[in-house]
Order: structure tokens, then sequence, then C-alpha cells
């Protein structure tokens, strides 16, 4: 059975992706769709506001491309040496706080100790940072994409915990995306499972989906990494069929498996009583 995802490859050189490897342990064969182009902005403010941890409390990143823009500020050989000198001992003695691994493994690259990276979704960050920041204390400096929910930001402004929030990247659809959609459907078929791995993902492909799905849409399983995506696809319309009890590769493969087993159960019991 095919299973679509509609995200960005891991980097190229980090092995195979490990959704496409996990899910291949159900013996279901996955092919992965990048949705999303990132530009990332205002990366020289970014590294000024770095370049003075003592006037935050903390750092907070719900999303991988943070750290991205981070490490595109440390290839810059000067900026480089200030952070493996002092900058990054002295953000060390403060919190960074995460959501989910893939973004925590990201931030032990840079030298840094995740806090919070079990949460798995930007509410239960807030609640986990409430429930470890005092009200009035320092600013926490918040990377994020101009696309990012308000929940974090309200949660947090509620609990009277400061926050800066500093847009470092814009999304926009991927160039190729219709095309490689396109493609996929005429040499692939239509997939028993396809999953969202963002809000912005559902925007960008739901249309084109359902256009080259046509009538068997129904029979499609549609999938979602987190709850803030089955939200946005509901919104949309689509059934959702699973969601990931938490991001990760093991959690969604669990999740497909169990919902394609559902459908097939449900097929065979149908066509038992046709046939008696």
């Amino acid at each position: 059975m095919k299973v679509l995802l509609l995200k960005d490859p891991k980097d190229k050189d980090s092995g195979p992706d490990p959704y496409i490897k996990e899910l291949g342990l159900y013996g279901l064969e996955a092919t992965l769709i990048p949705v999303l182009s990132f530009e990332f902005v205002s990366l020289e403010s970014l590294f000024e506001k770095l370049s003075h941890p003592e006037s935050y409390g903390g750092l907070v990143f719900t999303s991988p491309r943070a750290l991205e823009a981070i490490k595109i500020c440390l290839k810059e050989n000067s900026k480089s040496e200030a952070w493996s000198k002092s900058l990054r001992q002295r953000w060390n003695i403060k919190p960074a706080y995460v959501v989910g691994k893939a973004t925590a493994s990201l931030v032990e690259e840079i030298g840094l100790s995740p806090q919070g990276e079990k949460t798995g979704n930007a509410e239960k960050l807030a609640e986990y940072i409430c429930s470890r920041e005092k009200p009035n204390s320092s600013c926490l400096l918040f990377p994020c994409g101009a696309l990012k929910r308000e929940v974090l930001p309200t949660v947090l402004k509620e609990k009277g915990i400061p926050l800066e929030s500093l847009t470092v990247y814009q999304t926009t659809q991927h160039t190729n995306l219709q095309e490689s959609l396109s493609s996929y459907f005429s040499q692939q078929g239509i997939p028993a499972s396809v999953v969202f791995f963002s809000p912005s993902g559902v925007k960008f492909c739901l249309q084109h989906i359902q256009k080259l799905s046509g009538d068997f849409i129904n029979h499609v399983k549609f999938a979602a990494i987190g709850p803030t995506t089955a939200e946005a696809m509901e919104a949309a319309g689509i059934p959702v069929s699973c969601t990931a009890e938490s991001p990760t590769p093991q959690d969604l493969a669990a999740g497909i498996q169990k919902a394609l087993r559902l459908q097939n159960c449900i097929l065979s019991k149908n066509t038992a009583h046709t046939s008696g």
C-alpha cells in the first residue's frame, strides 16, 4: 500500500528519511513530496539579539526552521567564533524550550540543551513554560515564522510571562509542488493514505489532491502529524482518519497502520455480506 507524505525531506546528508523507513517496516511504500519553501529574513537582527544573552531569560523554538536561521547566521566566521567563544556558554545557563524531537536535535547541534521536547505541540509547550517561568521574569526570545499560530504567545501573555517574537522565516509554496503531485498520481495512482505535516501543507495541497483523486478521494485515509494540522484539515472539510500521538515516525506509522487495517476489516466484512 502506498502512502504520500507531504513534507520536506530530512537533510540530504543524514541518510534515509525516518518516516519512509518506519512506514516501510509496516510494508507501506511511502513517497515524500516537498510542499514548502522557506525564505529567511531579519538574520542580522536575530544575531544582534543572540549577542545579548543578558537581556533574555531563555529561548523558545517551535520549528526546526528557526534553528536553521541561527545556523545560517553562524556560517559567518566572526559570528561562529563569537558563538563558540562565549555566547553559547552564556545561553546554556538559560533554558532553550522546544517542541518535538526534530527541533530538539537541532538545538543540540548548536550546542544548547533543549527542554520540553516531549510536549509535542505549542499548547503543551506553553503549559510547560508556564510551569517553570515566573510572571514578570526576564523576556524569552522566540525566533519564529511569519505564519506562527498565536497559541503560545497568548498563553504566556495571560500568565504574565514576557515573550519577544522575531520573524526569521517566511513560508511559501514549493515551486515544483503542483508538478510533483501530478506526476505522483499519474505514475503511482491514488495512495491509500495521505499525510499532512503542517496547516500550510493543507492550504497548498488540498485542492490539487481533490482534483487528482476525483471520486476516489473517499477511499483515501488522511492523516495528520499533530493536533494543529488535524484542526486545519477539519476546517478544510477533510475527514481525519488518524493523528499521530506525538510527532514521531513511530507514532505516525502506527496510527496509519491502524487506520488502514480498520478500513480493510470494514471492506472484508462488506464483501462477506455481499457475497453471502
